[in-house]
């Protein structure tokens, strides 16, 4: 099925086009939600799933509205960031394979805090706060490593936070670019390719900087 916010297939679906193929199935178990999950957990949540494939520049959703979900990327990038009332914006992090997001609505069912939007062509999985539920329940461990998760995030935060005070502009981008490239670099001769896919105007809304200083920053670099 088709709308404004990817293609949506049922977890049915998935199962009959062979959609989720090891491949995929080994981005899940990366995923922060399924490690240190027993097996059997893992599989009935992975059941549970929903996919659907977006395309670059799509919205999966937007801060203020009402969510319940989280996502999965199984392939692709997201990018989640916030807006101010003046327009400018502010990139919070770039989600890639494995990587999950929207996670706080299953605790706190209430406004989305970000927006999140598809970096490059992406499949994602996702999960209803309705599926999950049952599954917190019978299984602690499966909370407890959602909070481990969510602990990781603020630790991220806090340090980002710090670079903001702390760090200047040319440390941030090189900070940046650095975590890039341990999360979408490859090797090459000369060196490790950063594949971000970011325009330079996107990595300064992530390092908190403007486009001509980050610019410049580049090319001292």
């Amino acid at each position: 099925m088709s709308s404004g916010r990817g293609t949506f297939l049922s977890s049915a679906t998935e199962e009959s086009t062979g959609g989720a193929d090891n491949a995929g199935e080994d981005v899940l178990a990366r995923a922060g939600l399924f490690q240190g999950v027993a097996e059997e957990a893992r599989e009935a949540l992975s059941s549970a799933l929903q996919y659907a494939d977006y395309t670059r520049g799509e919205t999966v959703f937007t801060e203020g509205e009402q969510g319940d979900t989280l996502y999965i990327v199984l392939s692709g990038k997201v990018k989640v960031g916030r807006r101010a009332a003046d327009g400018r914006e502010n990139m919070l992090s770039v989600m890639g394979p494995s990587d999950m997001f929207g996670e706080l609505s299953l605790f706190d069912p209430g406004p989305r805090t970000a927006t999140a939007t598809v970096l490059t062509d992406a499949r994602l999985a996702s999960l209803a706060h309705s599926s999950l539920r049952p599954w917190i329940s019978d299984r602690p461990e499966i909370a407890e490593q959602l909070l481990r998760v969510l602990a990781r995030r603020l630790r991220r935060t806090n340090d980002a936070l710090a670079d903001l005070i702390f760090t200047d502009v040319p440390g941030r981008v090189a900070k940046a670019l650095l975590g890039l490239a341990e999360r979408f670099g490859t090797q090459e001769s000369e060196g490790v390719r950063v594949h971000h896919d970011l325009t330079q105007e996107e990595l300064a809304q992530l390092v908190g900087a403007s486009r001509e200083t980050v610019n410049k920053a580049l090319a001292d670099f």
